[in-house]
């Protein structure tokens, strides 16, 4: 508890005096010069409510205490009144530049002198008994974000080796290299990026990227739940088969909300646009949903253009590879459906990167 005042003055009297009018409300520790002050200050400084300070005194004067008192940060903590007979304007305010709370001058008036320290002393106790408080709530705030952060760190963690296990379980499913789910990830990524710096609009950031790629291993999920019959049929499909393969968008948004625990928001959300929506076509001639334009959630749109061109370049048991170049006229033609002109701007741009990717 701070119930000490300090009183720093080379003439006895004048300690005696102030002692006199403070005693009663505080317990006075006295020095007769600023060396010794400052001694008393760094033992006790946290039981100290204020200081009386002279000016003129030997071995170290007022002004000299005041620097030091300052260059310790403690003129914030501990309100300091100049007691001194010299009073003029240059000299308060060079004062009141170093950081003192009041200026009393002499010879001293009881009823001021005892009011102003109160009022001093009550004042910087309760800032200090707030700023106190502020960093104990910041402390508490602290750790309890750290609390969550790494429990969103872990929970990121999870969401991704279950996203992982399942595309593994799609591929096996799907009878495809183990690779294509990578490629669609790099090639969204490397896609997405291109899409990002060209148009800002958009507002993709680098962390929304991350989030879209590793939602993208998710795109067939649904293709689970499709019999091997039709998902595994060397020849063309019928019109009913088409229409049950089609269902494998809508099929993996159930698995996904079937899927127990808790996932990231943003993570799940990305993983449902593009599960459902990345079959969806610019000019509405896509499905589930006949969505068209930039209705279609940017996300989707990327995983789309991954997807088809992956698709086309690799080798299936209902078709040959493609080359590179005939993949990518295929797609700027429109040959396996609309896409956003902007896209297939940055798609062009990236070309290069995709075909060094694909001969991977």
């Amino acid at each position: 508890m701070r119930n000490k005042i300090l009183i720093v003055d080379d003439v006895e009297y004048n300690r005696e005096i102030l002692g006199m009018i403070l005693e009663q409300d505080y317990t006075i520790v006295e020095a007769d010069n600023g060396k010794t002050a400052l001694e008393i200050v760094d033992s006790v400084k946290d039981e100290i409510a204020a200081i009386l300070l002279d000016l003129v005194m030997p071995e170290m004067d007022g002004f000299e205490v005041l620097e030091q008192l300052n260059k310790k940060g403690l003129t914030k903590k501990i309100p300091v009144l100049i007691i001194s007979g010299e009073n003029s304007a240059e000299t308060e305010n060079r004062c009141f530049e170093l950081g003192i709370a009041d200026f009393i001058g002499k010879p001293f008036n009881n009823m001021i002198v005892k009011r102003r320290v109160q009022n001093v002393a009550d004042l910087y106790n309760n800032k200090n008994t707030l700023e106190e408080k502020v960093e104990e709530q910041t402390a508490v705030l602290r750790r309890a974000y750290n609390t969550l952060k790494m429990q969103a760190e872990k929970l990121k963690s999870i969401n991704q080796e279950i996203i992982d296990m399942l595309g593994t379980v799609v591929e096996y499913r799907n009878l495809e290299s183990g690779e294509h789910i990578q490629r669609v990830k790099d090639y969204t990524r490397i896609l997405a990026e291109a899409f990002m710096a060209e148009y800002p609009e958009y507002n993709l950031t680098k962390e929304k990227i991350d989030i879209i790629v590793s939602a993208s291993a998710l795109h067939d999920i649904g293709k689970i739940t499709i019999p091997d019959s039709i998902l595994q049929k060397p020849g063309r499909l019928t019109k009913d088969e088409y229409e049950y393969m089609k269902s494998h968008t809508t099929r993996g948004c159930e698995l996904l909300d079937a899927i127990r625990g808790e996932w990231e928001p943003e993570l799940k959300k990305v993983s449902y646009e593009i599960i459902r929506h990345h079959h969806e076509k610019y000019d509405g001639k896509g499905y589930p949903d006949g969505l068209s334009g930039d209705n279609i959630p940017i996300s989707a749109q990327l995983v789309s253009v991954a997807d088809v061109y992956d698709a086309l370049v690799s080798e299936r048991c209902y078709k040959d590879a493609y080359s590179a170049d005939e993949a990518f006229h295929m797609i700027v033609r429109g040959e396996c459906g609309v896409f956003s002109p902007r896209l297939m701007e940055c798609f062009r741009k990236v070309r290069k990167q995709f075909e060094e990717l694909a001969a991977k």
